[in-house]
C-alpha cells in the first residue's frame, strides 16, 4: 500500500472516549483522533459546539430511523461524506485540464508513493 497511509502519525488512529450529554443522559463515545478533529471541524462550519453537533445528528437519525444503531460507526462515515463531499466540490471548482471535463462522482487518486 501507499507509503502516505502507512506512515501515518499514528496519534491520529488512536481512539479517545468523549463523555455527551443527549437530552440529560451521559453517554460515552469513543473515536479516533482524526474522527473528532473532523466532527470539530463541521461543527466550527456550523456554528455550533462538536457536542452540540453530534446531539444534532443524533436527534436527526432517531427521528428519521426510529432508532439510533452503532452510533460512532455513523459517526465515522458522517465524517468521510463531510471530507468526500468537500474533495467533490473542489474538484468540480477546479479549471478542465486537457479539455475533459472531471466526473462529479469520482475523484481522482493521485499516487502517493511507490509500491515496494
Amino acid at each position: 500500500m501507499c507509503e502516505y497511509f502507512v506512515k501515518a502519525d499514528p496519534i491520529q488512529y488512536e481512539q479517545r472516549s468523549r463523555t455527551i450529554r443527549i437530552h440529560g443522559v451521559l453517554t460515552s463515545i469513543r473515536l479516533e483522533n482524526m474522527v473528532w478533529d473532523i466532527l470539530a471541524e463541521m461543527a466550527e462550519a456550523e456554528g455550533c459546539t462538536t457536542n452540540a453537533l453530534i446531539v444534532q445528528f443524533h436527534d436527526e437519525i432517531l427521528a428519521h430511523r426510529g432508532e439510533v444503531p452503532n452510533f460512532a460507526s455513523f459517526l465515522r462515515v458522517t465524517g468521510m461524506r463531510f471530507l468526500r463531499r468537500k474533495l467533490l466540490a473542489l474538484e468540480s471548482e477546479r479549471p478542465n485540464e486537457g479539455g475533459a471535463a472531471p466526473s462529479p462522482l469520482r475523484p481522482r487518486v493521485v499516487a502517493m508513493g511507490t509500491r515496494s
